[in-house]
């Protein structure tokens, strides 16, 4: 393990191949002409740049009208990597000089995840509106204490659920299923596959009490895609595992975890791990089927083995035939419906209820689970 320099480079290269469609997408809004990029609706800034997913997030705010004005980080190779990305938003002395800056509406953040809820209830009592990246908390606590300060200070609490929001197959199948194209939604099943990477990895990344575990983690993804595609307002864990499997040199590592949900209007099932092979030309094969009363969608979010190139595939089979869709063309909504959320104080991106309750099921599966050994 390392936490040098060298280490965090490596590791901010490795997250942005694990955050592909965000940062891609980051990259769409930075290629940008002035001409061409919405004109600036908020200001905002970024603090903690620990993550790669960084990027999407900067970037989904940029398309939706979010002017980067400033940002703040302590490691000096992040710093250097993002002042690349973004040239004109400056460097502020200090994450206070941020809070205090009256200007901006909006804090992101990537940063090391057991900092992200001590770091958005600071915004929020500051006056801003606060996007972390997922996992948006690492304990129940943190996330009781983030609920009471949000409904305190009536601030915005997002949590950039990439998979959902930045994934143009999901965003497709969400259009799809409110549509009625596969009935009623029974159940999904979300696999979460990622590559670990271990020699880029830094020393945090090993720590149960900085990630959060794997299903905190990773799983917080398929929760919120679980609640969205069944309209479930309500649910309850009904069993789940988390393991180390095949890395006991790494004793706080979980590289497996997988969970049983029901909600009010439907079921689910979730798998995550750490075991995507070399072999593969990206760093998971993430999946979400949906189940419906009158057919299923597929989507195979970052690749088709053996098959089509690229990513964001779907295929819909209803009573009728089965159908191949492309949706490398489709629009990414949340950028644009979160700014506007900031400015007329609305919840079209994301409800703030349901914010919470995919990491609340997250956070209640990762406390309850039964470890199982390798």
């Amino acid at each position: 393990m390392t936490t040098s320099g060298t280490g965090r480079r490596a590791f901010l290269k490795a997250s942005l191949g694990a955050a592909a469609a965000a940062a891609a997408s980051a990259r769409r809004a930075a290629a940008q002409t002035s001409a061409t990029r919405p004109a600036p609706r908020i200001r905002f800034a970024a603090v903690g740049l620990n993550h790669g997913h960084i990027y999407g997030q900067v970037g989904a705010v940029q398309r939706g009208g979010g002017e980067l004005v400033s940002f703040y980080a302590k490691e000096p190779d992040l710093v250097a990597a993002f002042r690349k990305r973004f040239p004109d938003a400056k460097l502020a002395r200090s994450e206070e000089e941020i809070l205090a800056d009256r200007s901006l509406q909006l804090i992101v953040s990537a940063s090391i995840p057991d900092e992200r809820a001590p770091l958005g209830i600071r915004a929020m009592r500051a006056g801003k509106d606060f996007m972390a990246d997922k996992p948006g908390m690492t304990t129940l606590e943190q996330l009781a204490e983030a609920r009471r300060v949000q409904a305190e200070t009536k601030r915005i609490y997002s949590i950039l659920y990439s998979e959902r929001h930045e994934n143009r197959a999901t965003v497709k199948a969400g259009e799809l299923v409110r549509a009625g194209a596969i009935g009623t939604v029974v159940q999904t099943v979300g696999l979460g596959p990622h590559r670990t990477n271990i020699k880029t990895r830094p020393a945090w990344f090993f720590e149960k009490a900085r990630y959060g575990g794997i299903i905190t983690d990773i799983a917080s993804h398929q929760f919120d895609q679980f609640l969205f595609f069944t309209g479930s307002t309500e649910a309850q864990v009904v069993a789940s595992q988390v393991g180390n499997l095949n890395h006991p040199q790494y004793p706080g590592l979980e590289d497996f975890g997988d969970v049983m949900v029901r909600g009010n209007r439907g079921t689910g099932y979730i798998r995550v791990d750490w075991f995507t092979p070399d072999g593969l030309d990206t760093w998971g094969d993430g999946r979400l089927t949906i189940l419906g009363t009158e057919g299923f969608i597929e989507i195979r979010k970052n690749i088709d083995i053996a098959g089509r190139p690229g990513g964001n595939h779907l295929f819909l089979v209803d009573r009728k035939e089965t159908r191949y869709i492309d949706c490398k063309d489709v629009d990414l909504p949340y950028g644009e419906r979160f700014v506007d959320d900031i400015l007329h104080r609305t919840e079209t991106a994301m409800p703030q209820a349901h914010t919470f309750l995919a990491m609340e099921l997250a956070l209640m599966a990762e406390k309850n689970a039964t470890t199982i050994a390798g």
